[in-house]
């Protein structure tokens, strides 16, 4: 069995903002803002929403690069529109200029984040919209990336061009909440999903945990796994559900399956270890079965051995890998371990209105150490709806001192 402690995260700084960038970037950990004044039109706000559409087509797909969508308007018509697709290809505002070609001078661009004005895989978007001799730019919300922060809206602005910040900033923070995560932390966004019943229970007494949602829930957290770059489960999981940890969508984003497991006592009939459409990583510690490392890389499955297997390792390893978003779906013992060390920001909770009951049926969370209601993680910015039958609980942890 992979037991993971609980071990206490420890404070990290974060880098210092003017104050327009603090008001518009917003950690998806930070308790809530004071209502803001809404900026722009009505019209404003109906072409962010498009560049917010647009941007969502290649969720899972940009890390560790944010989701961003532009729309080119000229005469209150739409004529160019595009969004990022992957790390490394050009940047919305390019595709979009392409798409608008001569009509893009005179014109107000629409981007759901800054314009970059810096060289890095690609040359900066705000000279490419200066040199297309746009007349205006309304941005959703201010880069948090240290090599922007407000040099691209600078720039324009330098050059002329009038420019509009904070425009559905809100909508604009939550698509890239992992991106901003990563950047102001330097650390994926981890979300903890579980399924359990009404009465708090994740299987029964004897594991058997098929199904506790019904299918509309089930198909929620498929668009969920699309969205993240990588999601994580440990050994117990895989040796008790054996599952697919896919999008089941055609065509959609699968993301990285991480296996942590510190002994690799795993099935060698596993469906993890199908890797011809999906990859699969499993994370262990020095040494460990030297036999079953060999199968598994027969497989297909990549084995990374880590000093010490534990949540905070493995993000800083996905860190390292230019990860933005990590679900985790694993079990409660796992989940407790995600949780102290920090690995855990974000909880999504499906609530079935099922009672199981038993006394040593397994829950979401393990053993976290606390004695008293008031040591009770109390969430922020809670948000629920209800899926098909069953209710939706989204919310964040109370973020750590810094």
């Amino acid at each position: 069995m992979d037991n993971f402690p609980v071990v206490a995260q420890a404070d990290a700084s974060l880098p210092n903002y003017t104050q327009e960038n603090q008001l518009l970037v917003q950690s998806p950990v930070e308790s809530d803002a004071p209502t803001k004044k809404r900026v722009g039109s009505d019209f404003d706000s109906r072409m962010m929403q498009r560049c917010l559409e647009l941007a969502r087509r290649a969720l899972g797909r940009t890390s560790p690069n944010p989701l961003v969508g532009a729309v080119v308007v000229k005469d209150g018509e739409i004529v160019g529109e595009g969004f990022h697709p992957r790390a490394g290809e050009p940047h919305a505002e390019v595709f979009a200029l392409k798409a608008a070609g001569d009509l893009a001078r005179g014109a107000t661009v629409y981007v759901s984040l800054e314009p970059c004005n810096h060289y890095g895989r690609t040359p900066p978007c705000s000279e490419g919209l200066i040199a297309a001799g746009v007349a205006k730019v309304v941005v959703g919300m201010v880069d948090p990336n240290p090599l922007v922060a407000g040099g691209g809206i600078a720039r324009l602005r330098a050059a002329g061009v009038e420019v509009l910040v904070g425009v559905e900033a809100e909508a604009c923070q939550r698509l890239n909440e992992a991106f901003v995560h990563r950047i102001l932390y330097k650390q994926p966004l981890g979300i903890l999903k579980y399924a359990m019943t009404l009465d708090g229970k994740i299987a029964t007494t004897s594991g058997h945990s098929a199904w506790v949602t019904n299918q509309d829930a089930r198909s929620e957290v498929h668009q969920l796994r699309a969205a993240c770059d990588a999601i994580i489960v440990g050994g117990n999981t895989v040796r008790q559900d054996n599952p697919y940890l896919t999008s089941h969508q055609v065509g959609a984003h699968n993301p990285l399956r991480v296996v942590m497991s510190r002994h690799l006592n795993l099935p060698e009939d596993a469906r993890l270890w199908e890797t011809a459409e999906v990859p699969t990583l499993v994370l262990t510690e020095l040494g460990s079965s030297p036999d079953f490392q060999k199968f598994l890389l027969t497989q297909g499955v990549e084995v990374v051995e880590l000093t010490s297997l534990t949540p905070e390792a493995a993000m800083a390893h996905l860190y390292e890998r230019g990860f933005c978003s990590v679900l985790w779906e694993c079990g409660g013992t796992l989940a407790a371990s995600a949780i102290a060390q920090g690995a855990v920001q974000k909880i999504l909770a499906f609530i079935a209105p099922k009672i199981i009951g038993g006394s040593h049926a397994p829950t979401p969370v393990g053993d976290l150490g606390l004695t008293s209601m008031t040591e009770a993680l109390s969430l922020e910015r809670v948000r629920w709806r209800v899926v098909g039958s069953d209710c939706l609980v989204e919310g964040y942890l109370p973020q750590r001192n810094q």
